[in-house]
């Protein structure tokens, strides 16, 4: 039998759920239960979890599912949630806080390097994304510290095989190397320019470029 925190937050993520299709943050829920602190929360989702009424979706911080509801839960109403605004329905995916997204090597923000593939996982804040599928990459070298990317830092990337001129982009270079520049097509060439006035430009044909995606944020750790 559930206690009655515990009935109101399990209404409260299946209603957050079905109306808009991503799960309420830590935040929201201490709100929502007039709890002072997000401790309570980690305690009543902790407990939820054990009873198997919700699970946390694995790869997506703080992302839950509901996988049972209680019985009679029409007895209890759960907590008024805030209006929300129209929005499509999607998959849910993480909370308004932290996701985490794939973690590929490190990638040349100098002369290009050859691109790696690993199984790691970054948490990242939310804000600093947007729509589509993104990916991190560690920048090495300092062509682009005009741009503000710094050796060091993660540059996350939304995955895509198209750009415009002027975007930061990852450019796959004749299938095997990678480096992250700004992207300008010259007449019939595609040129990759640095943001170090130290390098120069690279030009290539358009069959040797491929876009892996566009600049989205940038995370650095100190």
């Amino acid at each position: 039998m559930l206690t009655r925190k515990q009935h109101e937050l399990v209404c409260f993520i299946h209603d957050r759920l079905a109306e808009t299709g991503v799960s309420p943050s830590f935040e929201e829920m201490k709100e929502a239960l007039d709890l002072k602190s997000k401790s309570g929360v980690h305690r009543l989702i902790s407990a939820l979890e054990e009873r198997a009424f919700i699970r946390r979706l694995p790869n997506r911080a703080r992302a839950l599912e509901i996988l049972r509801m209680p019985e009679r839960a029409e007895q209890r109403p759960a907590p008024k949630a805030a209006p929300q605004p129209n929005v499509a329905r999607q998959t849910p995916i993480a909370a308004n806080d932290v996701l985490e997204i794939p973690l590929h090597g490190r990638i040349a923000a100098g002369v290009p390097i050859e691109a790696l593939e690993g199984q790691s996982m970054l948490s990242v804040p939310a804000a600093l994304l947007g729509s589509g599928e993104h990916y991190a990459l560690e920048v090495a070298g300092d062509s682009m510290v005009e741009a503000g990317i710094l050796d060091g830092d993660y540059a996350l990337i939304r995955r895509a095989d198209t750009a415009r001129d002027g975007q930061i982009v990852v450019a796959l270079v004749d299938d095997h190397e990678a480096t992250l520049k700004y992207f300008r097509r010259e007449g019939a060439m595609i040129r990759l320019d640095p943001a170090n006035r130290a390098y120069d430009p690279q030009r290539y044909s358009p069959a040797q470029v491929r876009v892996q995606g566009c600049l989205a944020g940038l995370l650095r750790r100190y």
